[in-house]
């Protein structure tokens, strides 16, 4: 089954979507909105299911589904926690500033909670006020959870998960030094992502979801030239059980929490850094990580961060060539 959310209100109308995501059907008299079915999710989710078979059927009114004019499936979240589940990419960034990388980061995800009062439909402009803020891409997978008790455990995490889907978790690459020197965390260098026009459930996804993890190739577009096709099953230290335990150690995890894999990023044939996708390679998920490749082989970042007018373009395919959550696809624009 495939929801989304379409413009309405703060926190937009629920539809269910077929699964060419074509056409779509009004899901309002069973939720109001996303946020209201996972709060009721096992009596909800069955209605949508019925409701999405006969759109399957075409038995029921149903509308034209316009990516352009859809809302994030979650405008706004109660909470937004981003992990950093490919530590491929934590051990090349750190290699690059000559930082040194503690062996826990192995074995002890890192995590940041994100702000989620607003999240960007998947073609919303990204606003930028200042290019020499650094502005990067970040191509992602969610997932959203129901309510999660706090203490479980990575397996038991794993039956939570309600939804998946993609963001475009943007940085601010300049901002981020000084204020990880205070030792408190992210704040303006996080500004609002963009979540993928759809969301689906695990089932919709058969073999592609494994273990907790999403398998298939994440395509990311950079001013229109290929830039990313890595695997996001592929080199995921840490899967969404264990992103999910770690957050809930301590607490309850309410429903409609988005949780994120961080920067998907794989490694090179040879165990070391990727290489673009112009010399063999799978590209990258991120900016940052070309230059920090950039900075390891050559000494120095050629490749510049975003700039006004500058296009990112991010999605997943089935086995038909066709985008499974839809397509993120965002221009930079001054704020």
């Amino acid at each position: 089954m495939k929801v989304g959310s379409l413009k309405s209100g703060r926190d937009g109308r629920l539809v269910v979507v077929s699964h060419d995501l074509a056409w779509c059907a009004d899901a309002t008299h069973i939720a109001p909105t996303l946020q209201a079915a996972l709060d009721n999710w096992f009596y909800v989710a069955p209605q949508l299911q019925l409701l999405a078979t006969d759109l399957a059927h075409e038995v029921i009114p149903m509308m034209r589904f316009h990516e352009r004019s859809a809302a994030a499936p979650l405008p706004r979240a109660y909470q937004w926690a981003d992990g950093s589940a490919y530590v491929n990419h934590v051990a090349l960034v750190r290699q690059a500033r000559g930082a040194e990388m503690p062996e826990s980061f192995w074995t002890d995800p890192l995590m940041y909670q994100g702000a989620s009062d607003e999240m960007l439909a998947a073609r919303d402009p990204i606003p930028l006020a200042d290019e020499s803020w650094g502005c990067d891409l970040e191509a992602e997978v969610v997932v959203v959870t129901g309510d999660v008790p706090r203490g479980v455990t990575p397996e038991q995490a794993r039956e939570h998960i309600l939804l998946i889907g993609l963001v475009n978790d943007v940085s601010l690459r300049n901002l981020i030094p000084a204020e990880l020197a205070k030792g408190f965390g992210f704040l303006q260098s996080k500004p609002a992502s963009a979540l993928s026009p759809v969301f689906v459930t695990p089932d919709e996804l058969g073999p592609r979801w494994q273990g907790g993890k999403l398998h298939g190739e994440l395509k990311v577009d950079h001013n229109g030239q290929p830039f990313g096709r890595a695997d996001a099953g592929e080199d995921m230290t840490f899967d969404f059980g264990t992103l999910i335990a770690h957050l809930a150690k301590t607490r309850n995890l309410g429903a409609g929490t988005i949780v994120g894999s961080g920067t998907v990023s794989n490694r090179g044939e040879d165990g070391g850094p990727g290489k673009p996708i112009v010399r063999g390679g799978r590209g990258y998920s991120c900016l940052a990580e070309v230059r920090t490749v950039e900075t390891i082989l050559d000494g120095q970042a050629v490749t510049p961060f975003l700039k006004h007018g500058d296009t990112v373009r991010i999605w997943m395919d089935d086995e038909h060539g066709h985008p499974i959550f839809g397509t993120i696809e965002q221009t930079v624009v001054p704020a």
